[in-house]
């Protein structure tokens, strides 16, 4: 059997009759879930039909519906083989797709969705908006089963929607909200940023930065914190100075790097929240003459071909990006078939891969 993969890149028009989807109506599937006394997710496979579910919840939340007005996003799907994974990237004009890592866990979530008979269709957009506008629309067509969102960052509309639709979803990364009712599947960033500290420690550094993207997004958040805990470990004093944290790769006048490697207390040592953060990092140590590693040790995370590509070749932390994927869509369709699971937490492991930007000194 062949698989489509198909691509969607949201108009923010409803597909069949042009007009802007509204959605952020004043009555959600949350609202009828509290009204009914049950979970969202309890509230969608009623309204679904599904046989898990009790005729008298079924009709306590129908009666919920009719009595707040609300209209589901979905229709039954009835028995159609022909069942479908979201993959949601984050919102940006180019960067998921220039991302190694959302190329690998592509391929993970697809070998695993071939392997099981199973469709997925990419879900991207400029903004939330039309990441939100693209979701609607394939929910109101019942084209989608269950969605795998590629990213995790605080108070993001797009998981806000999908939780208060009642709507089956995978968080790749560290859930911010409802935690405790979210599946995701994650690396322990906060352990890997302090293996890596604690391996430039070991090579006699001292004075050691981070440069890592937006802190909005959790593993950047989490990799800065395990970089700090493992220098208060050793004795040694968070600069804050030495943190630099931007919230898209630099490219022209890349003005806090080259502050920060112009600084007469120089850092000998920085650590990279992305592979390809760490190619910008070197070109602009090109610019200025600073050479890797004599001058400047750098590690990285991902193990992406951009390690490999750069000289010298990146040491970097590999999260096992396709793994990632591949976790991700088992758990998205384990819940699908079976949505009386309870929301699994998986951790999917790291190993530090030694190149040749590193140096002891």
């Amino acid at each position: 059997m062949h698989h489509e993969n198909l691509f969607i890149r949201s108009t923010g028009f409803h597909a069949t009759s042009g007009k802007a989807v509204n959605l952020f109506m004043s009555v959600t599937l949350k609202d009828v879930a509290a009204l009914a006394g049950v979970s969202p997710s309890t509230a969608s496979r009623a309204c679904k039909d599904n046989p898990s579910i009790s005729r008298e919840t079924k009709e306590k939340v129908r009666k919920a519906m009719e009595e707040l007005g609300y209209e589901p996003n979905f229709q039954t799907n009835g028995n159609s083989d022909n069942k479908t994974i979201g993959i949601i990237l984050p919102p940006s004009p180019k960067e998921s797709f220039e991302n190694a890592f959302h190329l690998e866990v592509i391929r993970g979530v697809s070998q695993f969705c071939n392997s099981h008979n199973y469709m997925n269709t990419i879900i991207t957009g400029q903004d939330d908006d039309e990441i939100l506008n693209a979701i609607s629309t394939l929910v109101k067509s019942s084209k989608v089963d269950g969605f795998i969102v590629t990213y995790s960052k605080q108070d993001d509309p797009v998981i806000d929607y999908l939780y208060n639709e009642g709507l089956l979803y995978v968080v790749i990364g560290k859930a911010y909200r409802f935690a405790n009712q979210t599946v995701y599947i994650d690396n322990d960033n906060v352990l890997a940023a302090q293996e890596a500290t604690e391996y430039l420690i070991g090579l006699g550094h001292t004075n050691i930065a981070y440069l890592g993207s937006d802190s909005n997004l959790m593993f950047s958040a989490d990799r800065r914190s395990g970089y700090q805990i493992a220098l208060l470990n050793h004795g040694l004093t968070v600069d804050p100075d030495n943190i630099v944290e931007l919230p898209f790769i630099p490219e022209k006048n890349a003005a806090a790097v080259h502050t920060l490697l112009s600084r007469e207390n120089r850092p000998s040592a920085i650590i990279v929240s992305d592979d390809i953060f760490a190619v910008a990092l070197e070109r602009v140590c090109i610019e200025t003459g600073i050479s890797i590693p004599e001058d400047l040790s750098i590690i990285s995370f991902n193990n992406s071909l951009f390690a490999r590509l750069t000289s010298p070749q990146l040491t970097s932390i590999d999260i096992n990006s396709v793994q990632l994927g591949f976790e991700a869509a088992s758990q998205v369709i384990n819940h699908i078939e079976n949505p009386n699971l309870l929301a699994t937490k998986i951790i999917v492991p790291h190993r530090l891969i030694e190149r040749r930007s590193c140096r002891r000194v």
